[in-house]
């Protein structure tokens, strides 16, 4: 039986859930989101908690959907209300960035500074050293992030490159002489 779609989702004030036959729309100050519903899957709304009921448990594809719907509801849920943020840590010596609407100016040891799109719904910032990615869908967060890290992954001899915050790369031994 799957743990993570019998827990429920306490809704927030202020986050206003709708339920369609195959989706659920949450909307909140940060935004809108939908979110998926699988087939076998139904929820529930008892005042300002959301439940999930699955058909059958015994089927395990069903099992895994039932778990992975109550998870990206929980998401969508927590996105339109707080959001999500990831940072990111530019570690080496004149590596730059410079966010200027919706585009972000990298420099990053190339013969040519980088630009990168920023998509619509993520706000990025960039204070010294570090660019923070914020938005209300954890998913598109995280794929932007892991974009930008792509450009210049940090290295395993100087530590040098796009690294996440508390990211800890595993260094190696230079060549002996």
């Amino acid at each position: 039986m799957s743990r993570i779609g019998n827990q429920p989702i306490t809704v927030p004030s202020g986050v206003e859930i709708t339920i369609g036959a195959d989706s659920v729309v949450a909307k909140g100050p940060k935004g809108e989101i939908s979110s998926p519903l699988f087939e076998g899957i139904t929820v529930s709304q008892e005042d300002s908690t959301l439940s999930l009921n699955c058909a059958d448990l015994e089927n395990n594809g069903m099992k895994a959907n039932y778990g992975m719907a109550r998870a990206l509801l929980a998401n969508a849920v927590t996105g339109v209300n707080q959001g999500f943020e990831r940072v990111l840590e530019l570690r080496g010596v004149g590596y730059r960035a410079q966010a200027s609407g919706s585009k972000l100016d990298l420099s990053l040891g190339f013969s040519h500074p980088v630009a990168y799109e920023v998509p619509a719904g993520i706000e990025v910032r960039v204070d010294k050293s570090n660019i923070t990615i914020s938005g209300a869908d954890k998913q598109r967060v995280g794929q932007v992030a892991a974009e930008i890290r792509a450009i210049r992954p940090p290295e395993p001899y100087k530590g040098k490159g796009v690294r996440y915050a508390g990211e800890r790369v595993m260094m190696k031994e230079g060549k002996k002489a």
